[in-house]
């Protein structure tokens, strides 16, 4: 089972069915899908928190993948409702590291956790900025 994670302020929970598209020969999710999962709900949360993209390309940066790490612990199959949840746990001047939990809506079952290092760069010239203090303040740190 899961640890609670709903509760805590800063958590995003980000759904998704699984598709046929997603499966593949050994008759379950395809581990591609499951990185593709945690970038749509880092996007997912940043627009929540008031961050699309068109405001970051308003401000001319943005973040980049600079690494990923995911542990696979079960299963998800065709038709399984999934709920990836989404934290930063720690935000520097020009990084941050978000976790994930990939977890089965119907038995609450941890698929999958994960995290991400990004990089805040700018959008022109693909060179590391400082994350703006407006930008970190919608992100609250979860020590997680």
């Amino acid at each position: 089972m899961t640890a609670d994670l709903t509760a805590i302020a800063g958590v995003f929970d980000h759904h998704h069915t699984v598709t046929p598209a997603e499966i593949d020969e050994l008759d379950h999710v395809n581990n591609l899908h499951y990185l593709a999962w945690t970038q749509a709900a880092a996007k997912a949360h940043s627009s929540a928190a008031g961050w699309p993209f068109a405001r970051y390309r308003e401000l001319g940066a943005t973040w980049v993948v600079r690494s990923h790490a995911i542990e696979y612990l079960r299963a998800a199959r065709l038709g399984d409702g999934v709920v990836v949840r989404t934290w930063v746990t720690e935000m520097g001047k020009i990084q941050s590291l978000r976790r994930y939990q990939i977890v089965r809506a119907s038995d609450a079952e941890v698929l999958a956790t994960a995290e991400t290092r990004w990089v805040f760069v700018t959008i022109a010239g693909q060179s590391l900025a400082r994350v703006p203090e407006e930008l970190r303040a919608a992100f609250p740190v979860v020590a997680r």
